[in-house]
Order: structure tokens, then C-alpha cells, then sequence
């Protein structure tokens, strides 16, 4: 979304608002009420302008139906999309567009489409999803990574993984970072005002394939001192962690009320699992949580550790419930310091200083530019 509003500033754009990666079904699949109930109020808007001072922008979810298990499934949902863009791209005037693709199961349409150029942008190995049939979505990605003009990396490792196939046509594109919603200025939420300190806090989506609540229990047990606050939409049994007195959990929240949940932060957590998802992602909460000026303590994965001189990164669960301990005992021992608090701050604010989403949107925009018609 944030690429798309950048590149809307002198270009035409159609956000498609998105193809999907899997049926979700009870038993496999979690938050399945919620998730269709919320993908068919998207279907029924139609195409919209979401930002009215962007005239070129426009968010369009298509109707599809995620039968990839089987090939009579594949076609059918390939001609019920091509169908409906064909008629949304003639009515915005969209003859030849560069067409960028998330989604691997986006590929049978892309290639079919009439366009300038295709680029893949590799966010995820979504291949590595639990719900989905791993063997046709990596199958997929296999096609969109040897026959498309340019890929882009939010993650290192996954860059290197897929050299042989994406070669000289890959780019790394970091994530930014939107510093207008995350200041170091601002109200804190309301919510925390009763909650002790130090508070260790997590915000974003708790979702059982990236999210280790278990650990998240250990640091509770371990230190019943500490105010854990996690905000952000469950799809997990979160009983087990509320059982914790002190561990809050506030739901999920509107997005620009997220910085003044983290602005009542004294330490911010990345406690993710150990899998192959998590090792080949780039959360763009990261560069949020700096933003914020906040001290992070994270579990070890490829692309933070460029991060490690600034971010604490564990090596085990242990040492994750060691370093976050280390972590509000410095919050705390600061917490009367408003100006050396206030410098600390500024100092990590200042590591992302340059990573903002207008910089990417530029960076993108050349790239594609770049490429041969």
C-alpha cells in the first residue's frame, strides 16, 4: 500500500486489493468467519479512491475463488479475474501498465495480461505457509522468479536463496517507514495509564505461524514485575498468556492509533517462532519500533542482524527472557532521566532517518522506469 501511494504521486495506479494464496477452511485455517465476511465487504465496494487528493490511485478487489489444488479450479478463477480486470483496466485507460505481483497465485493472470513490463515483489516465501499447497505455490513463485523483468528483496536471505533463478533482475527494496504516524511526540494511549513500568510491549497481527506466545508466557513467569502489553487482531487461544496478571492485551486498533500504544513502550519485543517464514522475513515493524526511539529485543533472524548494534538479539529462549529483563532494568533505571531518556530516543529515531517511504517509492519508480519496453 505504502509503494502503491508513492508511486500514485506521478503515475496511474491500480492496487489490486488482492488475489489470494488459499482457501480458508475450519480445521486449517484460522479467523475463516472473519476472513471472508472481511473479503467480501472488500469485493462488493468495487473500484474506489480511497485518498481523494491522489486522483491517479485506485483499489479494486476482484472476486476470486482460490481452487489452486486442482488444474480445472486454476483456469476457472484465471478467466473469472482476467475477465474483471480486463474491464476495470479498459475503463481506467491501463492499456500497457507495469504490473508488479505479491501474490504467486497472481502469476496465471499476470502472464496472460497486456502489459509494459512484470515485476515480482518477493515480500514473503509464501511458499512456506502452512495453509497453502506449498509444492503448486513454490511452483509458482518458480515461474514469476525466471520469467519476470525484475524482482524485489525485502530480505537478504531470501535474495541469496533464490540467486539462481532471479539473478542480475534482483533488487533490494527495504522496507520504510511512515515517520509522519510514528513520532517521538504524541499522546500515549489511554488504555495504558494503570499498567506499571517498565512495560515490555508487541504491536501487530499475533498469528500462530510467526508469533511464539509461549515465550511470551516465559518472560511473564519469569518476571511477574514487568507489564507485557500485546495489541494487535489473535488468531490464537490467547488463554494461556492472559492467565499471566501481567500480560494485557488490548485487541486490535485502529493504524493510526498504533504509535500511541508504542510510545507508552519502555522496551519493545520481537518474539517470533523459529521457521522457515520468520528467517526469510523483514518485519517492517522494525523500522517502526526505531522510529519510535524504542529499545527492541528480538530473536535472531537473518535480516535483523544488521540491526545488532542497536537491537538486542537473542540467540535462545533463554537468553530472549535474559536480554529483555537487562532491557527494562535499563528503562527503569533511566525513567526519572527525561532528558537522557529523551537523547536515547532521538539516537535510534535517527537510525532510520533515511529509510522513509517516499525514498523507497523513488527507488522503485526508477527501477521500473529502467526496464526495456
Amino acid at each position: 500500500m505504502q509503494l502503491a501511494l508513492q508511486l500514485a504521486g506521478n503515475r496511474r495506479v491500480l492496487l489490486i486489493n488482492s488475489i489470494g494464496t488459499r482457501m480458508p477452511l475450519p480445521g486449517r485455517s484460522t479467523d475463516v468467519r472473519q476472513r471472508i465476511v472481511r473479503k467480501l465487504k472488500s469485493i462488493l465496494r468495487g473500484v474506489k479512491k480511497p485518498v481523494p487528493e491522489l486522483d491517479n490511485f485506485f483499489v479494486y478487489s476482484p472476486l476470486s475463488v482460490p481452487l489452486y489444488q486442482s488444474a480445472l479450479g486454476r483456469r476457472f478463477n484465471t478467466a473469472l479475474l482476467l475477465f474483471q480486470l480486463s474491464a476495470v483496466r479498459w475503463w481506467l485507460r491501463l492499456d500497457r501498465p507495469d504490473v508488479i505481483v505479491t501474490p504467486p497465485t497472481a502469476w496465471e493472470v499476470a502472464r496472460r495480461l497486456r502489459k509494459r513490463s512484470l515485476s515480482f515483489n518477493r515480500s514473503d516465501k509464501h511458499s512456506a505457509w502452512s495453509e497453502v499447497d506449498q509444492e503448486q505455490v513454490a511452483a509458482l513463485e518458480r515461474s514469476l522468479l525466471q520469467r519476470s523483468d525484475l524482482v524485489l528483496y525485502v530480505s537478504h536471505a531470501l535474495m541469496a536463496e533464490d540467486q539462481a533463478d532471479a539473478g542480475a533482475r534482483a533488487l533490494f527494496l527495504d522496507h520504510g517507514v511512515d515517520f509522519d504516524t510514528f513520532t517521538l511526540d504524541g499522546p500515549q494511549a489511554a488504555e495504558l495509564a494503570g499498567l506499571a513500568h517498565p512495560r515490555l510491549g508487541f504491536f501487530g497481527a499475533l498469528r500462530d505461524v510467526v508469533l511464539d506466545l509461549d515465550l511470551i508466557v516465559e518472560l511473564a513467569d519469569a518476571r511477574p514485575d514487568l507489564s507485557i502489553v500485546l495489541v494487535g487482531p489473535s488468531t490464537m487461544n490467547m488463554q494461556a498468556v492472559l492467565a499471566r496478571p501481567n500480560v494485557h492485551w488490548f485487541g486490535p486498533q485502529p493504524h493510526d492509533k498504533i504509535p500511541s500504544f508504542g510510545r507508552g513502550f519502555d522496551v519493545a519485543l520481537m518474539p517470533w517462532l523459529d521457521n522457515d517464514w520468520i528467517r526469510n522475513c523483514n518485519p517492517v515493524k522494525l523500522k517502526e519500533y526505531l522510529a519510535l526511539g524504542l529499545p527492541i529485543v528480538t530473536v535472531d533472524f537473518p535480516e535483523v542482524r544488521r540491526y545488532s548494534d542497536v537491537v538486542s538479539i537473542a540467540q535462545s529462549r533463554s537468553e530472549f527472557v535474559r536480554l529483555c529483563s537487562k532491557a527494562a532494568d535499563a528503562a527503569a533505571a533511566i525513567s526519572q532521566d527525561d532528558g537522557q531518556r529523551r537523547r536515547q530516543r532521538e539516537q535510534r529515531r535517527a537510525i532510520v532517518a533515511g529509510d522513509s517511504w517516499l525514498a523507497r517509492g523513488r527507488q522503485l519508480a526508477e527501477a521500473i522506469d529502467a526496464l526495456p519496453n
